[in-house]
């Protein structure tokens, strides 16, 4: 079954000032807000049809300001800042027992949204996250490497998403530079919190860290950590798929995602 795909823009009063959000709705249901890692919307938009067709639900997914040729408000320039909008919207949205699922960057987002322990909230989902600073297994320096490394160092099928730069349109080099830059003002220094895994602990809502077995961006020792951290998390390893589980394996990812958003429906 296929989704219906609208798309609006609402402005959203944060403490850092006005900020105009770009999301897409499909579906109805039970709420999930899907947020997008570095590779931007186009990561989670197949998911998201996916999810959507799969069960009686409603998928939002925004757009990151800054993200696609939007603006970023200069006053919106951290994760947390980012978690703060994405909770008012579900407030604006006037949503009850949503379940935020996010994928690397938006896996950090979803895990501060837990944080600001929003009644909205009823689960949050993590996967291959962003966010935590382990010394011992550090996240490979996106910011050092080529779009072929960082696609060696995503995909458990890496020859499968390899993008050739030198073929894109002009317009595409641009969005995806844009994209970087908004990325590196979020992500802040080694885009990581020192503080975030020391914080985890407060989180109260219930909590699914999925993760890569082959994700050598952001290695599985982090997930392990999130749900180590996490009370009564729960953690599971997609074997066959690296950084974006969405994307190599999203039968399996739809399939924990469900069960687990059906676990939390009463909250």
């Amino acid at each position: 079954m296929t989704s219906t795909v609208s798309t609006r823009t609402v402005t959203v009063e944060a403490v850092t000032g006005p900020v105009p959000v770009t999301f897409t709705e499909r579906g109805e249901g039970r709420p999930f807000l899907l947020l997008h890692g570095g590779a931007g919307p186009v990561s989670v938009e197949k998911f998201a049809d996916l999810l959507a067709g799969a069960e009686p639900a409603r998928v939002i997914v925004p757009l990151h300001p800054g993200f696609g040729g939007t603006p970023r408000p200069a006053g919106l320039a951290s994760i947390k800042d980012l978690a703060a909008v994405y909770a008012r919207l579900l407030e604006d949205l006037d949503l009850g027992g949503v379940t935020v699922v996010g994928n690397s960057i938006g896996g950090w987002i979803a895990a501060e949204i837990a944080l600001l322990g929003s009644p909205r909230v009823s689960g949050v989902v993590l996967v291959d996250a962003a966010g935590l600073k382990l010394a011992a297994e550090p996240a490979a320096d996106f910011f050092s490497l080529t779009m072929d490394q960082v696609a060696e160092l995503s995909y458990y099928r890496p020859d499968a998403f390899r993008i050739n730069l030198d073929s894109l349109p002009d317009a595409a080099k641009a969005a995806m530079a844009g994209n970087r830059a908004a990325l590196a003002v979020y992500g802040g220094e080694g885009m990581a919190d020192a503080s975030l895994l020391g914080r985890l602990p407060a989180i109260t809502v219930p909590a699914l860290v999925a993760w890569g077995a082959a994700d050598r961006m952001i290695p599985p020792a982090h997930g392990e950590a999130y749900a180590g951290a996490i009370p009564g998390a729960r953690f599971h390893l997609v074997t066959e798929a690296g950084h974006l589980p969405q994307l190599e394996t999203p039968d399996e990812l739809l399939k924990v995602i469900t069960e687990f958003a059906s676990g939390t429906a009463a909250r």
